[in-house]
């Protein structure tokens, strides 16, 4: 029997009390399902930190949204839609900080254009380029984290106050943040 049609058989008596309001189902309901949306968001994300940040996304879905799973598929199903959306939203959310990100790197191309020696704008660009292809090979969240001190100015104690408000979920026991189950 495979990983989904155990948790759809393990998780199919807590669901309806959860929805109930069982605050203990559905705790349980959420600790039974957070390994498998890790695996699932792990794969969509292809990054063990960005699959972290769209379990917990879902997680917190599952726990204010549950009300919206009428039933009409299976819940793994239902579940998996949720966390592929999640994920697709994440994506977005990224691509959309390095568009950003691509454009504050552009701004100064313009100032430097109107300088004369033509040298000098080549080296600028090629130092541009690099620094872009630098900051694009980064972990999200060091892209944010750089984002934050050299785009907006903050400094360390203003981004760890801006990062912190939402506790992290942890993963599953015994789940190596570099597995890909």
């Amino acid at each position: 029997m495979s990983d989904t049609r155990q948790l759809d058989d393990a998780v199919a008596p807590l669901v309806g009390r959860a929805q109930a309001g069982d605050a203990r189902a559905r705790d349980e309901l959420l600790r039974r399902c957070h390994a498998t949306v890790y695996r699932w968001a792990l794969v969509h994300t292809g990054d063990p930190d960005d699959a972290d940040d769209v379990a917990q996304e879902v997680l917190v879905r599952l726990y204010t949204r549950l009300d919206r799973y009428a039933g009409r598929s299976r819940f793994t199903t239902w579940l998996y839609q949720v966390t592929r959306n999640a994920a697709i939203g994440f994506g977005r959310r990224l691509a959309s900080g390095l568009r950003l990100a691509h454009n504050v790197a552009r701004q100064p191309e313009a100032e430097s254009a109107a300088r004369e020696d033509p040298v000098e704008r080549v080296q600028e660009s090629q130092v541009r380029q690099i620094v872009t292809e630098l900051f694009r090979a980064l972990p999200a969240r060091q892209r944010e984290v750089f984002h934050l001190t050299e785009v907006e100015g903050l400094a360390a104690p203003e981004i760890a106050d801006a990062r912190a408000p939402v506790p992290r979920a942890s993963r599953p026991a015994g789940q190596d943040p570099g597995a890909s189950s």
